[in-house]
């Protein structure tokens, strides 16, 4: 894990050492352990170093193959490196190192773009060839590690880090009013991680599963891997599938303990990091995991809450009892909120959705402070298993226009049972979102009258006339089940996660691996029928089916789901009340031109008074202040 940089000039000119130099020095959290840099008239590549795989000085980068034509800076990890260097050690290649870097360049060299299809694990690197005079980029199927560029006719700019990039003056600093339109619009979700356009005008991103060649002033991106629709499974045995996820899932985690340095994992107390956790401790003591890194327990880190309604405790601690693993706890409070905040800003770099996203920061920091270096965590669970609530909706759905009524009666009784959801309401609920012949929608198809205004009443007018509502679903699947699915993991949900979890974790230079994103275990996943993922009413039905015996019961059957949240409801009514009323109030706030700030407050203080309205844009509207204020002004 690490951080890069790089610029390469189109009109000729050289590029100067201190340019790419300021640019590393931004980076320093990604990578305090080793510096260098690699400069050739009009190129220049930057890396700073967090050693993982083979603490050698062989890891230094950038690194170049044996005749120095190919030169790479790499940020990531590729899990199936040594089963990769093998295949290529046999084919006649020579490595100087036990660094999957190496098996970057030597991996290019044998097949070209081709090498990506090869890989299992997350990255994002710039590999120069010197031969084809082209630069090129490529970035994980999801998205994992993070790649941004800014490009014009005379250079291409980039960077792991936004800031990292504007440490060239010359490249113009401005808000992006598009994405943070899309971002305050959206009260409830995020939808600003999948596209390229990013917070900051003219600085883009590299789309996950995609690669770029860089050559003669032109930038063209491709993309190298994408799910499949046609691969079903769709009569598979419950046993089956659940032996099969079982496999996969366990040679993800085994894939991810492989580390010359010390390595814990991140356990909330939910389903997906309790399996983690208990699949992670099963293999350290069957296959040895490297003890430098694990230490004589596994270690697991926690946040922990005051609030019952947040609070995992009872959970984590079956987990710790059955394991016998080593548990480190922070407690993320209000009071402390808004004064680590410019810290958590600046370590971001754009505007986060909710407070979760502080209180893993604070994880993080814990992680650090231990002494670990790599983490292991359970992104990605969520949207491969089914396990949002908007799932169950989706899937009613799919059980309504199949006719399978029994079906379906059976599903929104057990829904109603396990998740405290009265059967009439859920069943207007379902005929409001789903049923075409619905009261609401005949009587708007007779009147003409308007769906409700989607727009936040606290947006400023003139901003939202000066965008559009410009997010298309990528529609690949025919199911509404399985589109949801991919609509979460491909553009809503996790793509801004992802981005979340790199910067929380970089900020403390620890890296963050993640199984369930293994692209075998995504394909897999994806290729089963619903039935595998929501029956009776619980999601996530494989994974609970495949790790009966190896997870707490108390866990493994639990039902309704606790987010990772924060108690920030009463947070903002108390601890920060005062910070918020000063930020919404402020003479910056006011002259934005984003915000409707009478409407502002007017929503801050029906939240106060307990009046019933969303609290979730709160930390938006603060946040991107903040966000304005310690970049722009």
């Amino acid at each position: 894990m690490c951080g890069i940089a790089g610029i390469f000039n189109f009109n000729g000119k050289s590029v100067h050492m201190n340019a790419v130099k300021h640019m590393t020095d931004k980076l320093y959290h990604r990578g305090p352990d080793d510096e260098g840099f690699y400069l050739d008239g009009r190129v220049a590549l930057g890396h700073r170093r967090l050693s993982i795989i083979d603490l050698s000085p062989a890891g230094h980068q950038p690194m170049c193959n044996e005749d120095g034509a190919i030169w790479l800076t790499y940020n990531g990890e590729i899990y199936n490196y040594q089963e990769l260097t093998s295949e290529l050690k046999a084919k006649g290649h020579v490595f100087s190192s036990r660094t999957d870097s190496e098996v970057i360049i030597h991996a290019y060299e044998e097949w070209g773009a081709g090498c990506l299809g090869k890989f299992n694990g997350m990255w994002a690197f710039a590999l120069w060839d010197s031969r084809k005079k082209e630069l090129f980029c490529a970035r994980d199927r999801f998205g994992i590690k993070p790649f941004y560029y800014y490009l014009d006719k005379g250079r291409f700019v980039f960077a792991s880090e936004i800031k990292s990039i504007l440490t060239d003056e010359t490249i113009p600093c401005k808000p992006g009013g598009r994405v943070i339109f899309d971002f305050l619009a959206y009260e409830n979700n995020d939808y600003i991680d999948h596209a390229e356009e990013t917070f900051f005008e003219r600085i883009k991103r590299l789309r996950p599963a995609h690669y770029m060649v860089v050559k003669d002033g032109e930038a063209r991106a491709f993309r190298y891997w994408e799910l499949n629709p046609e691969k079903r499974l769709e009569r598979i045995p419950d046993r089956e599938a659940a032996q099969r996820f079982y496999e996969l899932f366990e040679d993800s985690v085994r894939l991810r303990l492989r580390s010359d340095v010390p390595l814990g994992t991140c356990l909330s107390g939910g389903l997906d990091s309790s399996s983690i956790v208990c699949i992670a401790n099963k293999l350290i003591f069957k296959n040895g995991v490297n003890p430098a890194a694990v230490g004589e327990r596994q270690k697991t880190f926690s946040a922990c809450f005051d609030d019952k309604a947040c609070d995992e405790r009872e959970f984590i601690n079956a987990v710790i009892e059955k394991t016998n693993v080593e548990t480190n706890r922070v407690f993320p409070r209000g009071e402390e909120l808004f004064e680590l905040a410019p810290k958590f800003i600046e370590d971001q770099g754009e505007p986060v959705a909710g407070t979760s996203q502080w209180a893993g920061w604070l994880v993080m920091r814990l992680v650090k402070s231990c002494g670990v270096t790599v983490v292991l965590n359970g992104q990605g669970a969520d949207e491969i298993l089914a396990g949002y609530g908007s799932y169950f909706l989706a899937n009613f759905k799919d059980l309504f226009a199949g006719l399978r009524f029994l079906r379906l009666a059976n599903e929104l009784n057990k829904y109603s049972r396990y998740h405290g959801y009265p059967r009439p309401w859920l069943a207007m609920d379902l005929m409001r979102h789903f049923a075409p012949f619905h009261p609401f929608r005949w009587k708007r198809r007779l009147t003409g009258e308007k769906e409700p205004e989607a727009f936040p009443l606290w947006l400023n007018r003139d901003f939202i006339k000066a965008h559009k509502y410009d997010i298309c679903d990528e529609v690949r699947y025919e199911g509404h089940m399985d589109q949801s699915l991919y609509h979460f993991l491909c553009i809503e949900r996790l793509p801004s996660l992802l981005r979340y979890e790199d910067r929380n974790s970089m900020a403390f230079s620890v890296e963050a691996r993640l199984p369930f994103l293994d692209y075998r275990l995504v394909e897999f996943c994806f290729s089963l029928p619903s039935h595998q993922k929501i029956r009776d009413g619980a999601g996530k039905l494989v994974l609970r089916n495949a790790l009966k015996g190896v997870i707490p019961e108390v866990v493994r059957e639990r039902i309704k789901k606790v987010g990772f949240d924060t108690p920030e409801a009463l947070w903002f009514r108390s601890d920060c009340r005062r910070q918020i009323e000063d930020i919404i109030n402020s003479k910056s706030f006011r002259e934005r031109g984003y915000f409707d700030a009478p409407a502002v407050a007017a929503h801050f203080r029906s939240f106060v008074n307990r009046e019933p309205v969303n609290p979730r844009p709160i930390w938006k509207y603060v946040n991107t202040e903040l966000w304005l204020r310690n970049f722009f002004d």
